[in-house]
């Protein structure tokens, strides 16, 4: 189990989780919940690193928001900064995935003073990623107006329990390069549940005018960037935009991954995280 922790800044209370030991990693996602179980994507970073986990406004036991816009991707970077001037870190480093992702480009744009380096995996600079035929949020796409009745289910208060479970099995079987494997993927028991008041502040108020690509240049944090070939949710070409945009990263292409590239191929994933090590100490 992770170690649970609550930390008060004059922005809020954060719930965070913490394990491993060595550089502090701050890693959370735009619209996720974590607890004691802690997180796939987290889980590949514990070997080398201590880990934060971090709950956002709204999500576990960290401070309910004030107003909506609390809840944005700026003011939750300005959290995050809260978070880290309370642990007393003079820098962090910053991992996130997909929504995770894009809220890491956002610290590095606002703050880049405080972190070492970042890595952005599954994600996209812009909100033209919701207009490529190969992303499944595309009306184009051959998977949309199934997703769609998807988040209908995820919303609707009135769907089971066990509607909202197989709803959310079929969204990520989606997601993966592989679907038949996906028990296998998932064995281990983890937590990432959806916090809808997040997700809907980002698609309905945040989606709509992010852009941030023309300011990547101005980011010279050492990233590495990664992306499954065959993301359906955030395709490669804006992976490949985002490292293309800054000017200190190096690209990763995992041939045999859909959306899950820390599940679907393990090893090289964590061949990958070590190279991301090696990179904070030569900072």
């Amino acid at each position: 189990m992770w170690e649970k922790n609550f930390v008060r800044t004059p922005r809020g209370g954060f719930e965070f989780f913490t394990q491993g030991s060595g550089e502090p990693l701050c890693i959370t996602h735009l619209y996720s919940e974590f607890n004691g179980l802690g997180n796939y994507f987290a889980d590949a970073f514990t070997e080398h690193f201590k880990v934060y986990l971090v709950n956002l406004k709204e999500a576990g036991n960290s401070d309910k928001s004030t107003c909506d816009e609390e809840l944005s991707m700026s003011e939750s970077v300005k959290d995050l900064e809260a978070i880290r001037e309370a642990l007393n870190y003079e820098q962090w480093s910053f991992a996130g995935h997909s929504t995770g992702g894009m809220l890491g480009l956002f610290y590095a744009v606002m703050y880049p003073q405080s972190l070492t380096k970042l890595l952005i995996g599954g994600a996209a600079s812009s909100r033209r990623y919701m207009e490529h035929e190969g992303s499944m949020y595309c009306p184009k796409s051959p998977l949309n107006k199934r997703i769609m009745e998807i988040f209908s289910i995820l919303k609707l208060l009135t769907s089971t329990i066990e509607e909202r479970r197989e709803a959310s099995r079929e969204w990520t079987n989606m997601s993966l390069y592989t679907p038949e494997r996906r028990d296998e993927y998932f064995s281990k028991p983890s937590s990432g549940k959806v916090v809808q008041k997040r997700l809907d502040y980002y698609s309905f108020k945040d989606l709509p005018n992010y852009d941030i690509q023309s300011e990547l240049a101005n980011v010279t944090i050492p990233t590495i960037v990664f992306c499954g070939r065959y993301d359906a949710q955030c395709p490669l070409v804006f992976s490949e935009e985002i490292n293309e945009g800054l000017r200190n990263s190096k690209l990763y292409i995992f041939e045999e991954s859909n959306h899950f590239p820390f599940l679907e191929e393990k090893d090289v994933f964590g061949e990958m995280v070590s190279e991301f090590q090696i990179l904070s100490i030569n900072c």
